[in-house]
């Protein structure tokens, strides 16, 4: 197992994420307890050390699960990740009920990493009333008390509200978690939110390097473009072996369903292969050939200028072109649901006087029609 210094710790480099534990007849709810305690055993005497967990994931059981997995080992060999789960506004002020429950729930006396969860543009106003709710406060009072060892944040949103959390709470946080694979590298701006964590000093933990699994099930095009640089690399290797040529990460959380996923992880963590200059460019080349189909939009703003509406055209299309690649995922839901009704998709009128004046010939009222998160 690769292994990485943070503040005098050695973390293995690849983390078990409790997100997409195995379950049974396909209800998230209902988690395989027999088998998370076989992956979190093996994941243990393989050299895995981080695990990572929250308050919602499973409907709320993925903390009972892993803090009754991870209980028969002895504490001191494992670090133990969980959130303040700020994904939902009707939290925001109950974190003095939240934290003393995880601990509870977890079966520990303090956390080794504590992150202030999915900051986005839903929440992230509410994160910056700490007059009214005082998460960071309170987190910082645990962490004096010896509950929480090292605070941190993690993020699902654009680089701008990042940048907002960070003016407020940088020196607070030692580690930031970012979605990170080499299709979103562009698609959902991650070499922009990488430099801007750089900028800030803090070492970054990466989610979603598999981006859900489609990653590793490319198709058979892109699966040999592969093959033909690195015969011996299965695709999902392709990925990791990404996140492993970027020095700025620690730790790369894998959200791991069963067994046999965490072998063939594990395997490929044993050493270091980072991807050469050329392989890079082959990769990143492949990656925008994935995205075929997905609207070209340079985000040049001479729609904006003139749309009666005053969309934000080009912000659109790129949560668009998420959608769309996701196949209706999460992130661009929740983003277009915080905007205002009348700054959404639907609130377009289809007069197309945005796409006159479109370099790239976007059909934009017609994107705009088809996007209903």
């Amino acid at each position: 197992m690769i292994y990485k210094d943070f503040q005098g710790l050695k973390l293995s480099a690849l983390g078990m994420g409790a997100m997409r534990l195995p379950t049974l007849e396909g209800d998230s709810s209902q988690v395989d307890t027999a088998a998370v305690q076989e992956m979190v055993d093996y994941a243990l005497s393989h050299g895995v050390n981080y695990f990572d967990t929250a308050w919602g994931y499973h409907n709320g059981n993925s903390e009972l699960v892993m803090g009754q997995a991870l209980k028969k080992h002895p504490r001191e060999s494992f670090y133990l990740a969980t959130k303040f789960p700020g994904y939902d506004l009707a939290n925001m002020p109950k974190v003095r009920e939240i934290f003393p429950k995880q601990l509870e729930k977890l079966q520990v006396g303090y956390f080794d990493f504590y992150l202030i969860h999915n900051v986005n543009e839903m929440n992230i106003d509410a994160y910056l009333k700490e007059e009214e709710y005082g998460i960071c406060s309170y987190l910082l009072e645990q962490k004096k008390a010896g509950k929480i060892r090292h605070l941190g944040f993690s993020a699902h949103g654009s680089v701008e509200v990042m940048e907002r959390f960070l003016q407020a709470y940088h020196t607070h946080m030692e580690f930031c978690q970012i979605q990170l694979n080499y299709v979103d590298w562009t698609l959902q701006d991650a070499k922009a939110k990488l430099a801007l964590l750089e900028k800030y000093n803090l070492p970054v933990w990466v989610m979603e390097p598999v981006r859900g699994g489609r990653l590793a099930a490319l198709a058979d095009k892109d699966a040999e473009t592969l093959a033909k640089l690195r015969p011996q690399e299965k695709p999902v290797a392709w990925a990791f072996r990404f996140i492993q040529s970027l020095p700025e990460v620690v730790v790369t959380l894998s959200g791991m369903s069963n067994l046999e996923q965490m072998q063939e992880n594990i395997e490929i963590f044993e050493e270091e292969k980072p991807i050469s200059g050329p392989e890079m460019d082959s990769l990143l080349h492949m990656a925008a050939g994935m995205m075929d189909g997905l609207l070209p939009c340079t985000a040049c703003q001479y729609c904006v200028a003139h749309c009666p509406k005053g969309l934000d055209i080009p912000k659109l299309i790129g949560h668009y072109n998420d959608w769309k690649f996701t196949g209706g995922g999460f992130v661009p839901a929740m983003v277009i649901n915080t905007l205002p009704e009348d700054k959404r998709p639907s609130a377009c009128i289809g007069c197309k006087s945005c796409e006159k004046l479109c370099p790239q010939q976007i059909r934009i009222s017609q994107a705009m029609k088809d996007f209903n998160p």
